[in-house]
C-alpha cells in the first residue's frame, strides 16, 4: 500500500544544508496499523507529510497504492490525496465557517460523485455527535472537534488513514475515544492506518512501531509471535 525507497528531505539555509530525513526505506502492506514514534524534532511528522503527499522528498521515491507520488504536480497530488488518504491533524483543521456536517461533507463533495449527505450524517452519529451536526467548530469542545475531523477523514472511504498526534491535544478520556474510533476503522474496514504519536499507550496498540531518531529509522518493530505457541497448543489438546 505504501512504499518508500531511499527517500530524503533537506532544506537549504544559506550555504548550509539542513537534513531532516535521511535514506528512509520502508514498505507498509494494506491493512497494517503503523505507529511512528520518536522525540520532538526527530523528523516523524515530516515523514508522515511525505507519505501523505503533503510534502515532496528532496530525493528518493514514494509510492502510494501503486502511484509514484514523488514526481507528481500539485494538482495531481491533490487528486491522489483525495482518493487515497484521510488525514487527521492534531489541531483539527476544521473550517470555522462550516458546520460539523458541512466539514464532514467537504471531502466527499470534492472527491466523489453523488450525494454524501447520508454517509456524513451516519458517521457523525457513529462518533457520538448526532445532536451537534449543525454546530460550528467554535461551539464544540476539543474532543468533539477531533471526532468531526475523524468523520471527515472517513467519509470518502479512503484505503489509507493518516493521523498526526490525533490524541495530543485531548484529555485521556477523549483520547481513548479517538483511538478506539481509529482502531475500529482499521479492523472493521481493513483501512491502512499510519499515525505519529508521543503516547506509549497509542503506540502499544499498533501492529508495528517505527522509531525515528535524527531523521533516520533506528527501529522497526513488528509484533513478536512465539513459534512455540502452536506446538504448546497441540500438546495441550493431545
Amino acid at each position: 500500500m505504501i512504499e518508500v525507497r531511499n527517500a530524503g528531505k533537506w532544506i537549504q539555509n544559506g550555504s548550509r544544508r539542513v537534513e531532516i530525513l535521511k535514506d528512509i526505506s520502508l514498505s507498509i502492506p494494506a491493512g497494517q496499523f503503523v505507529a511512528i514514534v520518536g522525540a520532538s524534532g526527530s523528523g516523524k511528522s515530516t515523514l508522515l507529510g511525505l507519505l501523505a503527499g503533503l510534502d515532496t522528498p528532496t530525493e528518493g521515491e514514494i509510492w502510494l497504492d501503486g502511484v509514484p507520488i514523488h514526481n507528481l504536480r500539485e494538482t495531481e497530488l491533490a487528486a491522489v490525496r483525495g482518493r487515497k488518504i484521510g488525514f487527521v491533524f492534531q489541531s483539527y483543521q476544521l473550517i470555522q465557517t462550516l458546520t460539523a456536517l458541512e466539514n464532514v461533507l467537504l471531502p466527499y463533495e470534492l472527491n466523489r460523485e453523488g450525494s454524501g449527505l447520508a454517509s456524513a450524517r451516519r458517521l457523525l452519529e457513529e462518533v457520538g455527535l448526532r445532536e451537534r451536526m449543525d454546530h460550528y467548530p467554535i461551539q464544540l469542545s476539543g474532543g468533539e472537534q477531533q471526532r468531526v475531523a475523524l468523520a471527515r477523514a472517513f467519509v470518502a472511504e479512503p484505503p489509507i488513514l493518516m493521523a498526526d498526534e490525533p490524541t495530543g491535544n485531548l484529555d485521556s478520556s477523549n483520547g481513548r475515544v479517538v483511538l478506539d474510533l481509529l482502531l475500529e476503522r482499521n479492523k472493521r474496514a481493513g483501512t491502512t492506518l499510519v499515525l505519529v504519536t508521543h503516547d506509549p499507550e497509542v503506540a502499544g496498540h499498533a501492529d508495528r512501531r517505527i522509531t525515528i531518531k535524527d531523521g533516520r529509522i533506528v527501529e522497526d518493530t513488528l509484533p513478536f509471535v512465539s513459534a512455540a505457541a502452536p506446538m504448546q497448543s497441540e500438546a495441550q489438546h493431545g
